[in-house]
């Protein structure tokens, strides 16, 4: 019988983030949200604006960058804390 153990180290496909919520109402937050392979951070208003954010992460991630003109940007960032 094999043992399943839980996922400690993450694999190179996998993205992380540092989620920072300051506010939350209405079932929706607002906060910050670190992209911490691409050192990159952005602030979001809404639960949509964060799952974009995690999505446009994953394209640039995967090369599959598509030209986008949405106000979801993620902004240079010299060192991830």
């Amino acid at each position: 019988m094999k043992s399943i153990s839980p996922k400690n180290t993450p694999n190179k496909q996998d993205l992380i983030f540092y989620i920072k919520v300051q506010f939350r109402c209405n079932s929706s937050m607002q906060g910050t949200v670190q992209w911490m392979d691409g050192k990159k951070t952005s602030k979001f208003r809404s639960v949509l604006e964060l799952a974009n954010l995690i999505n446009d992460a994953k394209q640039k991630a995967s090369g599959n960058e598509k030209k986008d003109f949405s106000a979801d940007k993620w902004e240079d960032k010299e060192s991830v804390s």
